[in-house]
């Protein structure tokens, strides 16, 4: 009895070594023969899965709910980017990229670096110093340009970011080429019947101002003839005076919409939507579902401007 126990247990034990054995084969061995594809946001994640579906394991950098503005990356991030292949940078000054690029390549400086960017004309948006309310009605503030980076919120922009996305994944991957371009075209088509949607969506709401609190959406709104009013001057809360400007502003304009990015204050937003009668609605420029969510961030503005 005690040697058909001793068998049985090292058949057993037999049994359980070849079974991992399987599960450590070649599927196991494919997905850790990925190339990595690090991203910035998560709508680019979009992008790089489109074209290049399983084939590659995409890692993003500012993770769901966080700010590219002031997001830390972690070190767990760092040791995973040191096995990229290639990292598709949105390039439009996003600050996220401003204060990591340098150190991203530093990490793992043998990635391929794709400007997304490459191609399109930054939109700029204007700005003022912190100079006191005497000076602004004065006119003695010192007013600059400064370059919008939020480019993937219009279609139009998101076709040239797929595309150079496209020419960074022929290069790190060529046997795929031919895959990649379908993938691509296909998808292509998805942000072009997305675009004839919202345009049709917004016939006759040219002209149309908005309120939003960070001015995310400004290639949106040059794209569809709109106009962007944001409350946050260079990142800071608005002053008094500020405020002040911006209701005289709405009301000029019948604002019925102020629109709030999620993780950002919604304070002086609701202030001035109680002042002149508006709905505060919440839309979100980073999901990762880039397509369904301007679905969704259509349909807000078709119902909230005039």
């Amino acid at each position: 009895m005690r040697k058909l126990c001793m068998a049985f247990v090292l058949l057993l034990s037999l049994g359980l070594v070849l079974t991992s054995g399987c599960t450590d084969g070649p599927e196991a061995s494919a997905s850790l023969d990925k190339p990595i594809v690090a991203v910035s946001i998560l709508p680019q994640a979009e992008f790089v899965e489109k074209i290049a579906g399983d084939n590659v394991k995409v890692l993003v950098m500012v993770p769901a709910g966080a700010d590219p503005h002031t997001y830390e990356i972690t070190s767990g991030q760092l040791r995973d980017l040191s096995k990229a292949r290639m990292y598709v940078k949105v390039g439009s000054g996003l600050d996220f990229e401003k204060v990591w690029m340098d150190r991203l390549i530093a990490q793992n400086p043998d990635m391929l670096i794709v400007d997304s960017s490459s191609g399109i004309t930054l939109r700029t948006m204007e700005a003022h110093d912190e100079g006191s309310d005497e000076e602004y009605e004065a006119g003695e503030y010192n007013e600059s340009l400064t370059k919008d980076p939020h480019i993937w919120t219009s279609p139009q922009q998101a076709k040239v970011m797929v595309n150079n996305t496209y020419a960074g994944l022929v290069e790190i991957d060529p046997d795929n080429q031919e895959l990649y371009m379908q993938n691509r075209d296909a998808y292509l088509a998805e942000l072009d019947a997305a675009d004839a949607t919202i345009r049709e969506t917004l016939a006759g709401k040219e002209g149309s101002s908005f309120i939003v609190y960070h001015p995310s959406w400004g290639y949106f709104a040059d794209t569809y003839g709109l106009d962007e009013i944001s409350v946050e001057i260079e990142g800071k809360e608005p002053s008094a005076k500020d405020m002040q400007r911006l209701v005289d502003a709405a009301k000029e304009k019948n604002v019925k919409v102020i629109f709030v990015q999620p993780g950002f204050s919604t304070t002086s937003t609701k202030a001035i939507a109680a002042e002149i009668n508006a709905e505060v609605v919440a839309v979100d420029p980073l999901a990762k579902d880039y397509i369904d969510n301007l679905a969704k961030v259509t349909a807000a503005f078709e119902k909230g401007l005039a």
